[in-house]
């Protein structure tokens, strides 16, 4: 049962809860806020502002809307009505010393940090939450092979309600282009924007080349990058940017590209068993997207945001993950093969002889049974 997966980001939300008057909660659609914010603030009214008889009051006369739903109150998807933070900010003005008076949850974070930029600044704390973790499933007793763990993703109803992986992203892919980046773009043909996603899934953990993918879809650059920034923008995919500083010119500036799901990654695929996954062109870039993510996932449940990138060199010599702790690097080498080869090595021997000091640690992940520090 999905109440009994214990969400990692529990503690962060209540160091944050105890810091501030408001907390928002963002992150992908489906992936658990609702669930975390109702279980983790008992006791509070709890009103969706997609529903749209709710919505209609939150508009019409947003003093009447607060005086009828006082504090403590969860206010989910708030980006549909970003109007009620003005009335916030009055609210808990007035009550400088109250924490945690009011939960806001988004689906779409650039909507989201506007209002709050604009109405909430130094009022709000702010929590990401993303799909289950390997540690979280792990600590509630799922334990699946790569993969199939691959092929399932991470998020909850998969877990909670037994919903075929297949099902539930079809459905996902589907209920996204229709609600959140129909709302956002003007798409003029829909097919063309699922090609694209598709082409973007066989280029994951590749170099986000505008140009290229341009020219297959049959786009401009200017709209590759838009959509890029949509699908960030919904909590669809990220983009690691390049770690390169100092070092001159030797190292390129473009980000790549990753999705926050493996299960989604592989429905684009086309993979429609976890059979299909070692077999697919694209293997060792999915496996690449399982870990760098697990990493992404695991900082924000710390409350870290930030602080990952890659290297690579005019030459393709890569570093595959770059994790900066106080201005020094941990680096990460991802292969996807079950047995170890001093090849694996190659790229961090070379890359702590050019970084010399500012390396703190070289470590290669892999899917073998132990993980070597090579220090």
């Amino acid at each position: 049962m999905l109440g009994m997966i214990k969400r990692e980001i529990v503690r962060y939300l209540a160091e944050v809860s105890s810091e501030f008057p408001v907390i928002s909660v963002m992150g992908p659609r489906q992936c658990g806020k609702t669930t975390l914010v109702r279980e983790h603030f008992k006791g509070y009214a709890y009103l969706n502002l997609e529903d749209p008889a709710i919505r209609f009051e939150a508009e019409a006369d947003g003093s009447s809307f607060f005086r009828n739903h006082p504090a403590p109150l969860i206010l989910d998807e708030v980006q549909n009505c970003p109007q009620l933070l003005s009335y916030i900010q009055v609210l808990v003005d007035a009550q400088p010393k109250a924490r945690a008076l009011y939960v806001l949850t988004g689906s779409h974070q650039p909507k989201l940090r506007e209002v709050i930029v604009q109405s909430l600044a130094g009022r709000v704390g702010e929590v990401e939450l993303m799909p289950l973790s390997l540690g979280e499933l792990k600590e509630a007793g799922f334990r699946l092979p790569r993969d199939e763990q691959i092929f399932k993703g991470f998020m909850p109803r998969i877990y909670a309600e037994g919903v075929g992986a297949t099902n539930l992203y079809a459905n996902y892919f589907a209920t996204y282009v229709e609600r959140d980046v129909s709302k956002l773009i003007n798409l003029k043909d829909r097919r063309q924007f699922e090609a694209f996603m598709r082409v973007l899934a066989g280029r994951v953990g590749q170099l986000a080349n505008y140009d290229s993918i341009a020219a297959e879809i049959g786009v401009s650059a200017v709209t590759i990058k838009h959509w890029i920034s949509i699908l960030e923008a919904c909590y669809v995919i990220f983009t690691l940017p390049p770690y390169y500083r100092n070092y001159g010119k030797r190292f390129v500036k473009t980000p790549k590209v990753y999705f926050f799901d493996t299960g989604l990654l592989c429905y684009l695929l086309g993979i429609r068993a976890p059979s299909q996954v070692i077999r697919d062109p694209v293997f060792g870039g999915i496996f690449e997207n399982l870990v760098v993510s697990e990493m992404r996932k695991q900082r924000l449940n710390q409350g870290l945001r930030g602080g990952l990138y890659f290297m690579r060199d005019q030459n393709g010599k890569e570093g595959d993950l770059v994790v900066e702790e106080a201005r020094r690097l941990h680096l990460y080498e991802i292969k996807s093969g079950m047995e170890m080869s001093p090849s694996f090595a190659r790229n961090l021997k070379a890359y702590r002889a050019v970084l010399g000091d500012d390396v703190l640690s070289a470590s290669i992940v892999y899917s073998g049974v132990a993980n070597p520090h090579m220090d």
